[in-house]
Order: C-alpha cells, then sequence, then structure tokens
C-alpha cells in the first residue's frame, strides 16, 4: 500500500500532534505514524502520570504546614487511591480520546513502526507485519521522542529494573526502592515512592539537579533526607544480582544495599533505527538550523526533512517540544506554499526560546522552577553577570502561605543590557510564578521597566519586588530632578 500526504509525521506523541495539527491547519494534508499509544511518553509514562502520582503527598504536606489544618490531617496516604487517580489521568492506557482529537483535526493516523526509506518516503510495518509506504509532497518530521538509559552496570539488566515506565505503571509499592540516579526523574519519583511507604535509598554519582542552580540541589536533597530517602552523593552502583526476590547492588564506596526493586532514571538516548542511513544521515540526535530542518554531515539543511522535540536534543522538554512543533508546523506550511519565512530571532518560524528562555518545573517537594540561564552558564557565555538573591520565606505571601516557609529566588541579570537573563524559584508552590519570569526573560524587558509591573500584596510575587530593591533602583540624574 502506498498513500500521498503533504506532511508525514512520524510520532504521535504532543510533538508529533501539533507539527500534524499546525500544518493542517495551514492548509496542508497530514499523516502520523505511531507504534504505541497516541498522546506519546508524556500522556501516559512521564509529565501527567507522575505528577498525578506527586500531588496528593503534596497536597497533604501542604495542609500539615498550616496551623489550623494541621489538626484536620489525621491519616496517612491512601495508597491504593492515589495510584486509582494517576491511572485514571492516563486514561486507564487507552488512547481513544486522543483518537477522536485527531480525527477531528483532519490528522490521519497509521499504526506501525516508522523509518525514513528514502526522500520525502516512510515505510511503516504495521502491526500485523506488513508494510505500508508514505510519501510526502512536502516534508517529513522526525517526531520520535527518546527512550530510557539502562547504563551498562553488571547484572543491572538481568535484575529487570523499572524505568519510569515501569515506575509509572505500578500497581504495587516496593517495601524498598533504590533510585540510580539524580536529576529530575530520579528526584521526582524518589520522593514520590518515599511518600508511599518505600524505603528509599538514591544513588547520585555527581551532585542532585546538577543542571541547575546550586541552591536548589541543595534545598530539594534536604527536603528528600527529612522525608527519610537515603540520599547517597558520590557514590555509583558498580555490579547487581538477584538474590531470590530481591537485588543486591554493590556500590563504590565499599557498601552494598539489598532492596526489592530499582529504578533507573539515568537520562535519555535517542529512539534508534529510525532509518536515516537510507538519506546518508548518522543515527542519533538529530542536528537542526533554527527552523527545524534536520542538518547533514556539511551542516547544510536537508530541505524536506525536520525533527522536532527530544529527537532534535535542543531542550528535551514537552512544552518546550511543543513550541518547537509549531514553529515546525507553520514553517512547513509556508514553505509549502512559497509564503515567507521569517527565520530572524524571535520570528515565528523559529524557536529562540530553546536557547535563550527555557522553562522547566521540578516537581519535587519543596519545587524548583527556572527559566533561562543559570549564574554559571551566563558568565560561560561571556556576559557581564550580576547575580541577585532572596529569601522567598521573608517575603510575606509565603509566610502567609505556609507555617515556616523556605524557599529560595534567584535572578540573573546582563548587566551590559539590563534584563534578565536566567531566574530560579525554589520553595513550594514555585511553579506559578515562573510564566512572569518567563515574560521577563524572553521579551527582554529592561529592569527600570521592570518596577512598574508592580506585584500584588501579600503575595509570593512580591519576591519580585524585592529582587529589584537589592538590585538597587537607579536615582535620576540632576538635570531629571
Amino acid at each position: 500500500m502506498s498513500e500521498t500526504y503533504d506532511v508525514v509525521v512520524i510520532g504521535a506523541g504532543p510533538v508529533g500532534e501539533n507539527v500534524a495539527d499546525r500544518a493542517v491547519q495551514g492548509g496542508l494534508s497530514a499523516v502520523v505514524v505511531e507504534d504505541r499509544l497516541v498522546g506519546g511518553e508524556c500522556s501516559y509514562w512521564a509529565c501527567i502520570p507522575s505528577k498525578a502520582l506527586l500531588r496528593p503527598a503534596e497536597a497533604r504536606r501542604a495542609a500539615l504546614a498550616v496551623d489550623g489544618a494541621r489538626q484536620a490531617v489525621t491519616g496517612d496516604l491512601d495508597v491504593a487511591a492515589v495510584l486509582a487517580r494517576r491511572t485514571s489521568f492516563t486514561s486507564d492506557w487507552d488512547d481513544a480520546g486522543q483518537l477522536t482529537w485527531l480525527e477531528s483535526a483532519g490528522i490521519d493516523l497509521v499504526r506501525g513502526r516508522g523509518r525514513v526509506s528514502g526522500e520525502r518516503q516512510v515505510t511503516v510495518t504495521t502491526p500485523d507485519g506488513e508494510e505500508q509506504v508514505l510519501t510526502a509532497r512536502h516534508a517529513v518530521a522526525v517526531c520520535t521522542g527518546s527512550r530510557p538509559v539502562v547504563p551498562d552496570i553488571p547484572g543491572l539488566r538481568d535484575a529487570r529494573p523499572w524505568t519510569n515506565r515501569e515506575a509509572l505503571e505500578a500497581t504495587e509499592v516496593p517495601d524498598s526502592l533504590l533510585v540510580i540516579g539524580g536529576g529530575v526523574v530520579a528526584s521526582e519519583l524518589a520522593g514520590a515512592f518515599a511518600d508511599l511507604g518505600a524505603r528509599v535509598t538514591m544513588l547520585v554519582r555527581s551532585s542532585l539537579l546538577s543542571g541547575y542552580e546550586p541552591f536548589a540541589g541543595e534545598m530539594v536533597g534536604a527536603a528528600l533526607t527529612e522525608r527519610g530517602v537515603d540520599l547517597r552523593v558520590g557514590v555509583s552502583a558498580t555490579s547487581v544480582r538477584l538474590v531470590g526476590e530481591e537485588r543486591e547492588v554493590e556500590c563504590d564506596d565499599g557498601t552494598t544495599a539489598r532492596v526489592a526493586q530499582i529504578l533507573v532514571a539515568t537520562g535519555r538516548e535517542p529512539q534508534p533505527d529510525l532509518g536515516l542511513e537510507s538519506v546518508d544521515l548518522d543515527g542519533g540526535w538529530l542536528p537542526v538550523d533554527e527552523t527545524l530542518r534536520v542538518l547533514d554531515g556539511d551542516g547544510q539543511p536537508v530541505e524536506w526533512l525536520y525533527a522536532v522535540g527530544d529527537a532534535n536534543h535542543r531542550s528535551p522538554l514537552t512544552h518546550q517540544g511543543k513550541y518547537q512543533a509549531r514553529a515546525a508546523g507553520d514553517v512547513i506550511a509556508a514553505r509549502a506554499q512559497g509564503r515567507p519565512v521569517d527565520d530572524s530571532p524571535w520570528g515565528v518560524h523559529v524557536a529562540t526560546a530553546d536557547h535563550l528562555a527555557p522553562t522547566q518545573v521540578v516537581f519535587t517537594d519543596p519545587q524548583v522552577a527556572s527559566v533561562g540561564m543559570t549564574a554559571a552558564a551566563a558568565q560561560d557565555a561571556g556576559m557581564d553577570v550580576r547575580v541577585v538573591d532572596h529569601d522567598l520565606g521573608a517575603v510575606s505571601g509565603a509566610a502567609i502561605h505556609a507555617d515556616g516557609y523556605t524557599g529560595q529566588a534567584r535572578m540573573v541579570v546582563d548587566e551590559e543590557r539590563r534584563v534578565i537573563v536566567g531566574m530560579t524559584f525554589v520553595g513550594p508552590d514555585v511553579a506559578g510564578l515562573l510564566h512572569s519570569a518567563s515574560i521577563a526573560v524572553a521579551g527582554e524587558v529592561p529592569l527600570e521597566r521592570l518596577w512598574h509591573a508592580v506585584p500584588a500584596f501579600p503575595t509570593m510575587s512580591e519576591v519580585w519586588l524585592r529582587l529589584l530593591e537589592s538590585y538597587g533602583r537607579p536615582l535620576p540624574s540632576r538635570a531629571e530632578r
């Protein structure tokens, strides 16, 4: 079987769906190819179920942190109810609702494993083993996401460890869990399973949340330790073996851990076997230009081939991938119809924020919310940097929010332009502070103008005023007086 569309999208996660949707809205025909569930990793094994799993314990702790509400909390979490609520957010791993949306958006679906098999051509191996060839008049978009890395530790694979997928499908909580890794997934799921009653040990090779401002990992680590997590920083697993129903893990500090289950959260890698060799491209992460076209070995764009989301490894976050997808779908339609392409920085057909204003929330407790560059990254970029810190707990809104509120805010300023290039908040419920910071960073709003963005009192947003006061408001010149 062979069919022709304007755009063929490999991968029907949030990124692939958005590429196809924008292309269709731009007047093109589109088909998506998916070999698992429509909606992708985020909907079923990452963002959505993990946050649903974390929320009940976070809500309970929030009540315990407010006198008057604290006295009403008389029991522990209902583990079965927490797991059932998690499952409800995945629609019990059923994508029927997503299929309804595809149909309403005018996007076709082909189930199966898609591989690039030639110029503007994708061959799909369907679930029954048949092959179907899809031809694109204008573009093929690789939106295949990534998969978890399982490190080559002797005996680890034989021990059948969890990745994020198995952890977020779990129907029972293990008595004990060893988490290998110190990034976002490791930190969030270590906290989640500790809250659900598991004895959790974390092996963190370097530092916790190493890509963030140092105080973020320090504060999250302290909170995990307080909740009973055995946090071992600077320690790695060297071997694993099954002992009955348990896993015995040898560590490079000479210690041994025996646990019921292991969770591996050591990063992500590209999806394999995408067929790119058929068009003289290597596998791995796919470098792209600013309009998301794949670059060949000479650094030149392949006119018909796009890589969007995790596949290009620019900013491997669902919301950043969807942001890229909107730009990619729009530019594919513009090129197909001979309309102008705006590929200037911050233009409609580029993803500039991937470099200068990426956003992320780590849903640990305390939360970590960040946008733009850390202080170290800004310095490495050659900027004249000034760092302004403020105790978030000293802000009236935070003190009202929770008794003994502990948090921290950091503003990173490019002194030459007097604009914010990075912001990090750490504390309970700081996610809601992030978008204002994102606007300030992406909009390159001058500090002088930010004084006129007046935060309401008494809210946690008052931290903006305190940061600006710490930075210092310029006095008017003699002439202005």
